[in-house]
């Protein structure tokens, strides 16, 4: 029988075993295969791959294990904190900050799992869908589809679609669902909740605000890596935006996620914070429709700042922008390191490098500014509950 949102939603289990097929007869199969399982042969890869029936199978026998491998291969550690704010009885709207367009919901999913939790579906814009191998991989993981594209009446349309999708999936099928906080990703390192998004999560349910989004659960996360991933390829492109409407390549999306992949990322945490509460949101119920909206944001935005890690780059940054605010939180041959790191990245982007310089700190400073905003001057302590993953 035909479902409403068969058009964007991932494989069920019985859609696997086809899926299957497709991926393995891909002509990527084998350079994806000898890259993450490079000591195994491929046709045992293959057979493995057949033998899958459920998305359970997928999941835990090859992204588990793949994501292990660029934790160990690209990182020096990926770090956890909050865990104990979700309930493994309850399913969440994860509403994240976002840095890099493949890991940081492949993060939480392996966190989700080792914790006892169950994975989350993963929205995914179809301009990353690209191919059917893509199509696949992508919707054997729980991710379904995000049209952000079209006239304004169908812009509207695809955004009642999908909130209609994220209730139903969070309030019928018990699947708990990760969303970016904003449409695309953080490109200057200054997260903030876009309203729209927000607006977009109202539309499938009631007037009453509080019973709208109280049955969403929304748990935002906060991601933050000592190495921001694609950061020269970011600064870049705020570079060419200021002069000029930005343009994607054809096959830069795919560039972005390989660079993210390879790129090292020193050390990577992610924050689960304590989901927003019927209290707060009954705080905001005598405002206005759009005051309602902006209150919403701030909760979840000072959240994800006051979560946000803060590494020694961050700081180094900062001060190199602002004066020696920091400059007892690091040494100085930790920042002759990531001023050499800068220069050499810089180097092979065409521009003013004084521009280029100002805009690469401005990625790693605006945490610092934003986490000010709320704590001051303070240097923010150890996240409360931090955990290292272990990779096996």
């Amino acid at each position: 029988m035909l479902n409403e949102f068969d058009d964007i939603r991932p494989y069920y289990d019985e859609e696997i075993h086809e899926a299957m097929h497709r991926i393995v007869l891909s002509p990527f199969f084998e350079t994806i295969v000898n890259f993450l399982f490079k000591d195994v042969p491929v046709e045992h890869i293959k057979d493995k791959f057949l033998s899958f029936k459920s998305v359970h199978s997928f999941q835990v026998n090859v992204m588990y294990s793949a994501i292990q491998k660029i934790i160990r291969s690209s990182s020096t550690g990926l770090f956890y904190s909050g865990i104990e704010n979700l309930s493994v009885d309850k399913r969440y709207l994860f509403l994240s900050n976002h840095r890099d367009i493949l890991l940081d919901s492949a993060i939480l999913q392996i966190l989700l799992y080792i914790n006892g939790h169950e994975t989350s579906e993963i929205t995914f814009g179809d301009n990353l869908m690209t191919s059917q191998f893509i199509i696949d991989i992508g919707k054997s993981n729980k991710m379904f589809r995000l049209v952000r594209s079209g006239t304004p009446k169908e812009i509207f349309r695809n955004s009642m679609h999908t909130s209609r999708y994220i209730r139903w999936a969070l309030t019928e099928r018990k699947q708990s669902i990760w969303i970016a906080q904003r449409n695309g990703r953080t490109k200057d390192g200054n997260d903030q909740t876009q309203i729209a998004v927000l607006k977009m999560f109202g539309m499938s349910g009631g007037k009453d605000f509080v019973q709208n989004f109280g049955d969403l659960n929304i748990a935002p996360l906060s991601i933050s890596y000592e190495y921001d991933p694609a950061d020269f390829l970011k600064t870049r492109e705020i570079y060419i935006s200021r002069r000029q409407a930005y343009i994607k390549e054809p096959g830069e999306d795919l560039n972005s996620i390989i660079t993210g992949i390879t790129q090292h990322k020193g050390g990577m945490h992610l924050a689960f914070i304590e989901p927003v509460g019927a209290d707060e949101l009954k705080a905001a119920e005598s405002l206005n429709r759009n005051d309602q909206f902006q209150a919403l944001a701030a909760m979840i935005d000072k959240r994800i700042h006051e979560n946000f890690r803060l590494w020694n780059n961050n700081y180094i940054a900062f001060d190199m922008l602002n004066g020696e605010t920091f400059k007892d939180l690091y040494t100085q041959a930790e920042k002759e390191h990531f001023v050499a790191y800068m220069k050499k990245g810089l180097s092979v982007i065409e521009g003013d490098n004084d521009e280029l310089e100002s805009i690469f700190l401005d990625i790693y400073a605006n945490p610092v500014v934003n986490y000010m905003k709320h704590k001051g001057n303070q240097s923010q302590p150890q996240l409360p509950g931090t955990r290292q993953f272990k990779s096996q």
